[in-house]
């Protein structure tokens, strides 16, 4: 396990930036969930408490969350994606930020074009952030379940700063998936279209299928 020990989900009162939250909180880190809306976050946190009988989660505003943290995960859909990382450039200065986002439009769900929006937010936020890519492929209904057991998912992770990948990795692996370094922030936006693929084959096969990795040994 990494020395990360306090988590910050910014926007992370949707489905994904909670269920990530509930893991990592099972798993014994500090969660933040982060909002623009004060009550909104706190709320959420109430609830994963609740849910798993801790009293760990806390609810921050956005940028408050960035400065209590030691890595921050952002988890805003697409729309907010730009205003997000303007919003808090300054404070997320020195940090890892773990960009989850994918730019798909729905219903067409086509692969995007590039840069990718890791590769976006790093152009945004400078070289005082390390920005990494990751958990894109990932369907929210699957992080609420097998708590503390392996998910059967893999996660392809990207950044410039490969120190900052293996952070990820490793935070990854801590809460039941599988963590492998994919290249550089350019790489992200193929992670991106694989979303797009699997939207579509979840729909004709009526599934909730997911990414994993055969062939590599660690």
């Amino acid at each position: 396990m990494t020395e990360i020990k306090k988590i910050a989900i910014l926007g992370g009162t949707g489905k994904e930036g909670t269920g990530l939250g509930m893991r990592w909180a099972h798993a014994g880190y500090d969660v933040i969930i982060g909002s623009r809306q004060l009550e909104k976050a706190q709320k959420a946190a109430l609830s994963l408490n609740e849910k798993l009988e801790l009293d760990t989660v806390i609810g921050l505003e956005n940028s408050d969350a960035v400065k209590a943290a030691d890595i921050c995960i952002l988890t805003v859909v697409q729309a907010a994606h730009e205003s997000a990382l303007a919003d808090l450039k300054d404070v997320l200065q020195g940090k890892i930020l773990v960009d989850a986002t994918v730019r798909i439009e729905f219903p067409k769900a086509e692969p995007p074009k590039p840069p990718s929006a890791g590769r976006i937010a790093q152009d945004i936020l400078g070289e005082g952030v390390k920005v990494v890519a990751a958990f894109q492929n990932i369907p929210a209904k699957a992080l609420g379940k097998k708590l503390g057991r392996d998910l059967g998912i893999d996660v392809m992770i990207c950044s410039d700063d490969i120190e900052a990948a293996e952070v990820t990795v490793d935070l990854t692996e801590a809460i039941g998936m599988g963590g492998y370094y994919a290249g550089d922030l350019d790489n992200a936006n193929v992670v991106e279209g694989l979303t797009a693929l699997l939207v579509r084959m979840n729909k004709h096969y009526k599934g909730n299928g997911s990414i994993r990795i055969a062939g590599i040994k660690k």
